[in-house]
């Protein structure tokens, strides 16, 4: 599940008494707030210091972080999965499902986390306990009870795994949508079912393979769930916060704000959105139309009072990084977008001067758009003989640039991770071959594990589903679903050991298109189909990893995580597809300019990259005949740019220099395209007033009521979108300035004329 920050890795054990790396550094005062009394001011605050420190006597994890987040203790008669959290669980995951992939289509896309269910959950689960009867019930001769005693901390865990699996949107979604939108050649509900369901549920095998290695070791820290465990004790051992209001009282609060408001730019001024300042004051200016747009151009000094601009689905909630990593971030942005970017586009670079700015989509040589009908054959395969007549692909310098950036930022990553974790992970791995079991591995040998059969079963099923789903309604052929799942065979522990001691995951994606791109060119589907298999399969494993370790911290009973994490994927599955094909169905003109806000444009780029890697293959659009063959160069970039780094945080370790992060440079252009240009503006004044403002000079209040206030106008803005959806659809909205999205039109031409053909 995603967990709400991440968490210092760096502790002093003789294991670990190496080089420090910063960006554990920085996030040291971050977790002062969330361990021990610094949390709150009441006396309830200190329960949980005197607790670890009556517990510190005891047998306790070897390693510092964890001794200061994670319990020694268990309580083996806690109830798990109880009626209460089957329904919490099931009404979260359906909801989160839901409106994640609603949004998943709109221009205006919203992300809602798995903090939002930490915090609903709560109190619902004592009001559950509260009017629930205590009758208990005989099925089967197996006793139960809808109300088996008061809410508890594993109820609460088990909710949040549950619905985590609905906190992103399935992968597949993005094939199912583009083979219908695009490619005008629409699966089926059935088969996308089978898609779907394969590709999310094969990963359950690797990753219960894969627990002897990624979840047992106590070696293996997985430090980001450290926060999230920190949290539910908090909930449950803390029952005080301090301060006149309580944290639902701050929820509903900013909720009903949020829902509010969300009226006026959803609805009555969509302007509010896109304030553009260059725009408004030379609106005839090609230039500055390009340089304030956020649509097609770079979103200088482009301001939103829309909530859902500030906390989308690139950046998600403002509040939830810390103030030195949003520098990061939107430093790089800065760097990619307002500096090299214009740089380039002005010089003509790729004689991409008569396209617009920024944008995923593809043209031919003289500007136009290009079409991929007139190129295929009746199969969505390359007719090369047409491909020749019609012209070669070209895009935007600012698509290419992010493709070579995502090269770069795939080996920096690479080689960050070796440089500030290297000793580390060589160190972990020893010991995770000869450390004895530590109070956790032995608290949890009381519960039935999960038997291996479970996962081999559920691999067989799937495996063999997914060969049939691909050759029965030929998405590709049987072997590249086997050399498609090798990758995640091969990769899943290397990787799941990396990830789960520096929080970092280097991804398959671009290994997946250059793959099959080279060997089956001129076929976009399986090109997609194939990335599927191979990187979401390994993905959705270390998820589902990163849970097994929550739940073995929170010392949730395996075949129980195992049941609701299966349970939550397939309900996920079935309501995320059902929301895509409805709105498919219903929406005019769905994933075109004039379906506003349901543009697709996440669909968009993953359309356009379909063509890039797939129909036309990565040798012709970046081998060495290619105009954008230097891009893969970048890579050097990327291979380089942290050792000088490293170098000079070793000698400085106390300056500024400290706090250069390499990795999170390379953050936005991950997105850039499909994000509307000013997201990681307005994102960056969001974490300034409530990351550095609210946190430094009113702590106290930020700890208590952040992540309360963030969730409250989350919400308040996804059911607020929703509503208002169904409430103005068939409603004509006056046609005035304000109504008006796109302030900027000069910015969808390039600043270079169309040479008309002789």
């Amino acid at each position: 599940m995603n967990s709400v920050g991440d968490t210092e890795m760096r502790e002093n054990d003789s294991a670990s008494a190496v080089y420090r790396d910063p960006m554990m550094d920085d996030m040291r005062d971050e977790e002062k707030n969330i361990h021990g009394a610094n949390i709150y001011s009441d006396t309830k605050g200190a329960d949980l210091e005197s607790e670890h420190k009556s517990e510190s006597d005891e047998e306790d994890s070897p390693f510092e972080m964890v001794r200061a987040a994670v319990s020694n203790k268990d309580d083996p008669d806690l109830p798990c999965l109880t009626f209460r959290s089957w329904i919490l669980g099931i009404v979260f995951c359906a909801a989160l499902a839901f409106v994640n992939q609603f949004y998943w289509f709109r221009e205006n896309s919203l992300s809602l986390g798995g903090y939002v269910v930490q915090l609903l959950s709560f109190p619902l689960g004592y009001l559950l306990a509260l009017i629930l009867p205590k009758r208990r019930f005989s099925t089967f001769g197996w006793q139960w009870s809808m109300n088996p005693g008061p809410f508890n901390i594993k109820e609460h865990v088990i909710i949040s795994i549950f619905s985590g699996t609905s906190v992103g949107t399935a992968y597949g979604i993005d094939v199912v949508t583009i083979k219908r939108m695009w490619y005008k050649s629409d699966m089926g509900f059935g088969p996308s079912v089978l898609f779907i369901l394969t590709s999310q549920i094969m990963g359950y095998s690797f990753a219960g393979l894969s627990r002897k290695f990624l979840v047992y070791p106590a070696a293996m820290i997985w430090p980001a769930n450290l926060i999230s465990v920190t949290l539910f004790r908090t909930f449950h051992e803390s029952h005080g916060i301090g301060g006149r209001f309580t944290r639902t009282q701050i929820f509903w609060a900013f909720f009903a704000i949020s829902f509010l408001w969300y009226f006026v730019p959803g609805v009555i001024f969509p302007a509010l959105g896109f304030l553009s300042i260059l725009c408004f004051v030379a609106p005839g200016n090609t230039i500055a139309n390009q340089l304030g747009d956020a649509f097609n151009g770079v979103g200088m000094l482009n301001f939103s009072l829309d909530w859902s601009y500030i906390s989308s689905a690139y950046t998600l909630s403002p509040i939830a990084i810390p103030w030195v990593y949003a520098c990061n971030v939107f430093a790089g942005f800065v760097i990619i977008m307002w500096i090299a970017t214009p740089i380039g586009y002005y010089k003509n670079t790729f004689n991409t001067g008569i396209m617009p700015m920024y944008t995923a989509t593809l043209y031919q040589t003289n500007g136009s758009k290009f079409d991929i009908h007139q190129v295929m054959t009746p199969t969505n395969m390359l007719d090369a003989a047409k491909y020749a007549e019609y012209g070669p692909l070209r895009m935007t310098f600012t698509f290419a640039m992010t493709y070579g950036l995502g090269f770069a930022g795939l080996i920096n990553l690479i080689v960050y991770v070796a440089l500030y974790y290297g000793k580390d992970i060589v160190d972990r791995v020893r010991q995770s071959r000869s450390m004895d079991d530590d109070i956790h591995m032995k608290l949890m040998r009381r519960y039935k594990e999960v038997p291996h059969w479970w996962y081999l079963a559920t691999f067989a099923i799937t495996f063999s589903l997914a060969i049939v789903t691909c050759e029965v309604y030929h998405l590709m052929a049987w072997y590249w679903v086997v050399v498609a799942t090798a990758l995640p065979f091969v990769f899943t522990i290397p990787i799941g050991i990396v990830q789960a001691l520096s929080n970092q995951q280097p991804g398959l994606n671009i290994i997946t298109e250059f793959i099959i791109g080279y060997a089956r060119p001129g076929d976009p589907i399986a090109n997609v189909t194939f990335k599927v298999y191979g990187y979401i399969t390994m993905a959705q494993a270390l998820s589902l990893v990163g849970d097994q370790k929550l739940g073995h911290y929170m010392k949730i009973p395996p075949r129980h995580l195992f049941i609701a994490q299966l349970v939550g994927t397939i309900i996920c599955a079935f309501v995320q597809l059902g929301v895509a094909f409805w709105l498919m169905n219903t929406v005019e003109n769905m994933c075109t300019e004039k379906g506003y806000p349901f543009t697709c444009i996440q669909a968009n780029t993953f359309f356009s990259a379909s063509v890039i890697w797939g129909l036309v293959g990565p040798e012709k659009m970046f081998g060495s005949s290619s105009p954008y063959h230097p891009m893969l160069y970048l890579f050097i970039f990327g291979l380089l740019l942290p050792i000088p780094i490293w170098l000079l945080q070793k000698k400085f370790p106390d300056s500024w220099i400290k706090h250069i992060h390499t990795p999170l440079l390379f953050i936005a252009s991950g997105f850039m395209p499909p994000a509307p240009s000013h997201v990681y503006t307005n994102w960056f004044i969001g974490c300034f007033f409530f990351n550095y403002l609210w946190h430094k000079y009113r702590n106290a209040q930020w700890t208590r009521y952040a992540f309360s206030l963030s969730a409250g106008l989350d919400c308040g803005l996804a059911i607020s979108g929703i509503i208002t959806y169904f409430a103005f659809m068939n409603v004509q909205i006056p046609d005035w300035w304000g109504a008006k999205t796109h302030h900027c039109p000069l910015a969808a031409q390039g600043y270079l004329p169309i040479e008309s053909p002789a």
